[in-house]
């Protein structure tokens, strides 16, 4: 049976193990009230954790959004990207065709033609504010009453930072603001309640914590300690960490 592990090795992309179970689980808890969608898909690695996530809940169909020609700092390092055969490749190699639908677009786009609710979103498209604020604010009407949104990379991007801690930790329409690594995710509502407010803020508090202390985690090990044998050392100790977790058997 698939673990999350492989998905992880098999599938090129950024998502800590954390993260993948995380995205797993939040796809999973979805009841089929909505769609799920996804904000960024690069080449399917979160695609297929929600995809296999939605098959042991609501069998939601995922939504994967992505122009597939890369964000400006990917065209610095890749040059020319795109992206969207590796993405399909992968995809049926994980059995997942009949679970995603692609939309081979920019996320502002595709919003003005969705018409559907949606259940669970997974945002994880441009970085700089004004990316994620675009995308938050097109689809944020769109999320249904105790549905969920879930942002990645909001400890090292300063856009992603900004844009949860405005909008969603200290917003009135969400409770149960929690992160998972880089991830974070809440329950929308029509409006929160005092206490709901005041343990957003405690989360915030603790999430800002994590947060300063991963920028330094990252700083030390890739600029201060970036040779050789500390690479091998990290690495080493990831995979000691990771213990291959067997999903859920799809329900029939």
């Amino acid at each position: 049976m698939q673990t999350i592990e492989d998905i992880l090795t098999s599938v090129d992309g950024w998502l800590n193990p954390k993260e993948a179970h995380r995205l797993y689980r939040l796809a999973s808890e979805c009841k089929g009230r909505g769609a799920i969608v996804e904000i960024g898909s690069w080449k399917g690695k979160s695609t297929i954790c929600l995809a296999r996530g939605s098959l042991t809940g609501g069998k939601a169909k995922i939504h994967a959004i992505d122009p597939h020609t890369g964000s400006p700092e990917h065209s610095k390092e890749f040059g020319a990207v795109w992206t969207f055969d590796e993405f399909r490749r992968n995809i049926t190699a994980a059995g997942m065709d009949e679970m995603v639908i692609p939309h081979v677009d920019f996320s502002d786009a595709v919003a003005r033609k969705f018409n559907e609710p949606v259940e669970l979103i997974f945002i994880d498209g441009l970085h700089e504010y004004e990316g994620v604020k675009t995308d938050f604010d097109a689809w944020f009407p769109k999320v249904i009453d105790h549905g969920t949104m879930a942002f990645h990379d909001t400890t090292g991007w300063p856009g992603v930072l900004r844009v949860v801690c405005e909008d969603v930790f200290k917003s009135r329409h969400f409770r149960k603001v929690r992160f998972t690594k880089s991830i974070v995710h809440g329950e929308k509502v029509a409006q929160n309640t005092f206490a709901e407010r005041v343990g957003n803020r405690i989360m915030l508090c603790a999430f800002l914590t994590h947060a300063f202390l991963e920028r330094w985690q990252w700083r030390l090990l890739h600029r201060y300690l970036d040779f050789p044998i500390t690479r091998s050392i990290v690495a080493f100790l990831k995979r000691r960490q990771v213990k291959p977790v067997p999903m859920p058997a799809e329900s029939k």
